[in-house]
């Protein structure tokens, strides 16, 4: 099973979604904000692709959090970040049946469904 995490205001989710609409690939959309997260999964994102990719750094909820919140971040720190806030997440998370992915760009997911 496929599914896509992310926010759905998001504009690389959406364009995410419309790809795999376009591509008639079955998937399902998890909502991060609405649909909230589990530990489980999180910590399954970390060890596929390393808590430093899938923490966003760059977004206004990372700026916005208190500078001791940020100062020296480790995986279990981070985890637990996003944990509390899911938007500092990097979107979309593509999870498939062996392997999970972080961000949109059309090659790359031309690639994996393949």
């Amino acid at each position: 099973m496929t599914t896509l995490y992310g926010i759905k205001n998001c504009d690389t989710v959406r364009k995410a979604r419309k790809w795999l609409d376009a591509q008639n690939i079955e998937f399902t959309f998890h909502d991060v904000r609405s649909d909230g997260l589990n530990k489980k999964d999180v910590c399954h994102w970390v060890k596929a692709v390393g808590w430093e990719t899938l923490l966003n750094r760059r977004g206004t909820t990372w700026r916005k959090l208190p500078d001791a919140d940020k100062e020296g971040v480790n995986e279990k720190r981070a985890i637990d970040l996003m944990l509390a806030q899911p938007t500092l997440i990097k979107r979309p998370v593509l999870v498939l049946p062996k392997s999970t992915h972080v961000g949109f760009k059309p090659a790359e997911y031309e690639g994996l469904f393949k």
